[in-house]
């Protein structure tokens, strides 16, 4: 089986590099790097019904010491992590850290893993009409070629923007932690979503978002040694936004979170911070993160059924309302 993936894969890459205008030559089978991810989760953690209590992604081994990079909600919260190499061989792993600002998540295993470790390439050169490769966990039917479709800003719901994401083409069906490999056998990107995406004839197909690599050099050494970002944490409302005919609908509130108790509600209209017009969910998110730190207070006018009311939030630190562990992040 690993003999006929190897030719399998090989076949794949060079058919993108025969396409690449620099012919990079791929340094090694990217799928060597490729490993399960299974997480058990707290059974009181805050993110169980949203995600669930068990969790299952894809998982790219980075350095040889069994460092292995993922998409941070997988292992957000987890009681217990294992990590499969392609071998069969289970390894227990430590969440190193969650990097809410990427999505990115770090495990360690125990041992060291009978994987190879992959090189990082560099994913600011990307353009749309790229050719890539898809990797997850599980053989050939985990690995497929995509087109990269957009380079932008995504924001989600959960208080989340990214710059300059990587939207690709077509969709993986289990993109969550999967790798996005260069034509050289790097590492550009790893999944995040599955994201609906408008053709320039106005159809609307499905998609995958990935995190870009370029992302992580920063904050590696980071959340290797302390389990996120060196400085002050960003302020953090427990806002889930729907953006949707120009307004800033409240879909719900974390539990017991900032906003939740300071008394916003699911259909509540947010229609400025601190007085002034809070724009799309992009520029409300800037907004709020601009000169203030977590604990700072902010006045939202909302729109709750007919009444204009301003409603004081005391932001927090997200870290602290998750069920983690405070001496790994």
């Amino acid at each position: 089986m690993r003999r006929r993936l190897t030719l399998w894969i090989i076949s794949v890459v060079l058919c993108i590099t025969a396409w690449s205008p620099t012919h990079a030559q791929p340094q090694q089978n990217p799928l060597d790097a490729v490993v399960r991810v299974k997480a058990e989760i707290k059974a009181d953690a805050r993110t169980r019904n949203l995600l669930g209590l068990e969790r299952e992604g894809s998982g790219i081994v980075i350095d040889d010491s069994g460092l292995v990079l993922t998409i941070g909600f997988l292992v957000l919260e987890a009681e217990s992590v294992t990590v499969t190499t392609d071998s069969g061989q289970e390894y227990a792993a430590t969440v190193l850290a969650y990097h809410s600002e990427t999505g990115l998540g770090l495990l360690r295993t125990a041992q060291l893993l009978d994987a190879r470790a992959i090189k990082l390439g560099k994913a600011a050169d990307l353009q749309e009409g790229e050719q890539l490769l898809v990797g997850g966990f599980g053989g050939p039917e985990a690995v497929q070629p995509v087109n990269v479709t957009e380079r932008r800003t995504f924001t989600g719901q959960w208080e989340y923007l990214l710059d300059a994401a990587i939207f690709t083409a077509p969709a993986h069906p289990n993109v969550a932690g999967a790798g996005l490999f260069a034509g050289d056998g790097t590492l550009l990107g790893i999944g995040y979503l599955t994201v609906g995406q408008r053709l320039p004839n106005g159809q609307l197909i499905p998609g995958n978002m990935f995190v870009p690599i370029d992302a992580l050099r920063p904050i590696l050494g980071d959340l290797i040694t302390v389990g996120r970002s060196a400085g002050p944490p960003r302020p953090w409302l427990g806002l889930f936004l729907e953006e949707e005919r120009g307004r800033l609908f409240v879909d719900r509130t974390a539990l017991e979170g900032p906003a939740d108790t300071a008394g916003l509600r699911p259909g509540d209209i947010v229609l400025t911070l601190d007085g002034a017009d809070v724009g799309d969910r992009a520029a409300f998110y800037r907004s709020l993160w601009q000169c203030r730190q977590a604990g700072a207070s902010v006045n939202l006018g909302v729109l709750q059924g007919s009444s204009i009311r301003q409603i004081p939030v005391a932001s927090s630190d997200r870290y602290e309302w998750y069920k983690v562990d405070p001496k790994t992040y």
